[in-house]
């Protein structure tokens, strides 16, 4: 295969498209049919999550998914509304503007356009490499926590129960006090919806394939169910009239493509989106954030399978122009879902172009299915939403956790803390926070070992971990961090506490194998140690410097001002230093 050019990099869809063929227009239109089944009612549910009319879920997974086939380097991620995504909109939109109003809607857009511009500016500027900010532990707390988060905030229309709030401690003592208030019809049905789904998903693919029904068509009816578990709502609540019993339905749907929307089209004008624009940057940044990583996290997971790679950098800009996207049409954030893209990929997905597909089949649903889900309970998108959610809460890696790491666990704990009992954005920057001031600690106190070599052999290895010989008046430290300013006073410390112990030492090895760059704080603190030792009859040597680390020292005044050699190897080191001693 041909290596991509620039420009090709920038729309993959100029390199794979060449190679279009019908055996790939067959898979990927399988794929699509599949996908667009599963996101009819996801699309509707996380609409509801983000606050939103049901059409807006719509809305958001048709130009999206099309505008993502232009530019995303992954053959099987499917962006639309996303869980996460969704409760982290209602919860920014809903600090600036009164769900349900116009307001609401606009904010909505708002952030949608804010978090695409936020991403293409990121991706042009090749800045994927923040996102390795979010730590692994920090985002499974985050994301364990959210779902729970959902699952709780869910409970209003599950049950037709009044909720209000952000998070557990404002909405489970209202669940409490309001239980008595609870609307019977709303929580058969939803309860009943919820039992239904639950089961399929659990019984209905192993049941199917005892009856001898072929794998993949088992596969494809337990995808389709919840589709099925949605007609089956619909049907029950236009006969037996349950929106005039109080059951809460989605309504009137609005039937055709998404519409143009423009920032300040019904507001107070472009100022009034500008004041908007400041107020949701900050969530817009962190949408944007959780976004990317997930869609990512998910990308490269999928593509291992094939051996294939993905581009973080280009799935920025794509994600970008996703975003964009839908908040021009009507949408509100988007991502690539984890759950739309496993059955993407196991449906036989080849390239973005199954995408492109899907969004024509939601574009027919949007023109000729709406006024069918008029009598579709809310209850049951609830319970659809629940449904997902559950993928998400990870029990497990706590007790990993916390056996691997104790200070990852610390952070994991922060965020899953803070996320449910004060809300997303708190917990997820709380996290943030945590990541980098765990990273700085630890690499501020790096391991510097007091080397030896294992008998034998041209190895040096830890004294306290290995049997190994000592040269008298050579000292050997092994520096198993980059040098910078966070850890350069540690490192003079270091090397004058050991030399101070071992007064008979005439000769100081720094091993540098470890050591990938030195700044300008950390070279002055190594031009520091070097006077400090030579003025008390030490040399100072380097050993195993890597090449860029070298170039970077023939620019300084260190290499001629150090009071020893820079050895190739730290046995080459040991034997010359050995015979002057």
């Amino acid at each position: 295969m041909s290596t991509p050019t620039a420009l090709q990099r920038w729309f993959p869809i100029l390199h794979w498209g060449r190679r279009y063929d019908r055996s790939l227009l067959t898979a990927d239109g399988v794929a699509a049919v599949v996908v667009t089944l599963m996101l009819i009612p996801q699309s509707l549910a996380y609409a509801l999550l983000a606050g939103l009319p049901a059409q807006a879920g719509l809305y958001a997974s048709m130009a999206p998914l099309v505008l993502y086939a232009l530019m995303g380097s992954s053959g099987t991620l499917a962006v639309g509304p996303a869980a996460v995504t969704s409760l982290m909109t209602a919860a920014s939109v809903g600090a600036v503007a009164a769900q349900g109003s116009v307001a609401y809607t606009e904010a909505a857009l708002m952030l949608a356009l804010l978090s695409g511009a936020i991403m293409l500016v990121m991706g042009a500027a090749r800045l994927g490499f923040l996102a390795n900010f979010l730590s692994h532990p920090v985002i499974s707390g985050f994301v364990s926590a959210s779902g729970l988060l959902i699952a709780a905030s869910q409970l209003k229309h599950l049950l037709g129960v009044p909720l209000h709030g952000e998070n557990l401690l404002q909405l489970l003592p209202q669940l409490w006090h309001n239980l008595s208030s609870l609307h019977v019809p709303t929580s058969a049905m939803g309860l009943g919806a919820l039992a239904l789904l639950l089961l399929v998903r659990r019984l209905l693919k192993p049941g199917l394939k005892r009856l001898g029904v072929s794998a993949g068509a088992a596969d494809l009816a337990a995808k389709a169910a919840p589709v099925a578990v949605l007609l089956l709502s619909i049907a029950f609540s236009a006969v037996w009239q349950l929106a005039e019993q109080g059951v809460r339905v989605v309504g009137t749907v609005p039937q055709g493509l998404p519409p143009l929307t423009l920032p300040g089209g019904s507001t107070d004008g472009w100022a009034a989106s500008w004041a908007l624009a400041q107020a949701l940057w900050v969530p817009a940044l962190l949408i944007s954030l959780v976004g990317f990583v997930e869609s990512v996290s998910v990308g490269q997971s999928l593509a291992a399978k094939r051996r294939e790679r993905i581009d973080p950098d280009a799935e920025l800009r794509a994600l970008g122009l996703s975003n964009l996207g839908a908040g021009l049409s009507g949408g509100f954030p988007v991502t690539g879902g984890f759950s739309r893209s496993v059955v993407n990929f196991d449906a036989g997905a080849r390239t973005p172009a199954a995408g492109i597909y899907t969004a024509v089949g939601l574009a027919l649903a949007a023109l000729f299915l709406t006024p069918w889900l008029f009598h579709l309970p809310q209850a049951t998108l609830a319970a659809t939403i629940m449904v997902a959610v559950l993928t998400l809460v990870d029990v497990g890696v706590f007790a990993r956790t916390w056996r691997y790491a104790k200070a990852d666990f610390i952070a994991l704990l922060l965020t899953f803390g803070l996320t449910l009992a004060v809300g997303v954005e708190a917990g997820l920057i709380a996290g943030v926070s945590a990541s980098v001031l765990l990273l700085l600690y630890r690499t501020s106190r790096p391991h510097i070992a007091v080397v030896g070599q294992v008998p034998g052999t041209e190895h040096y290895r830890n004294v306290l971990r290995h049997a190994v010989l000592e040269q008298p008046g050579i000292l050997g430290l092994r520096v198993d961090e980059s040098l910078y300013f966070a850890n350069a006073r540690f490192l003079e410390d270091t090397i004058a506490a050991q030399v101070a112990v071992r007064p008979g030492v005439r000769h100081v090895v720094l091993q540098c194998s470890a050591v990938n760059d030195i700044d300008a704080s950390a070279l002055e603190s190594l031009e520091t140690i070097n006077a400090r030792l030579q003025a008390s009859g030490v040399q100072l040597h380097l050993s195993e410097v890597k090449g860029p680390v070298h170039d970077r020292l023939q620019r300084s005044h260190l290499l001629a001002q150090l009071s020893g050699q820079v050895f190739l190897t730290h046995h080459q080191a040991v034997q010359a230093l050995t015979q002057v001693v």
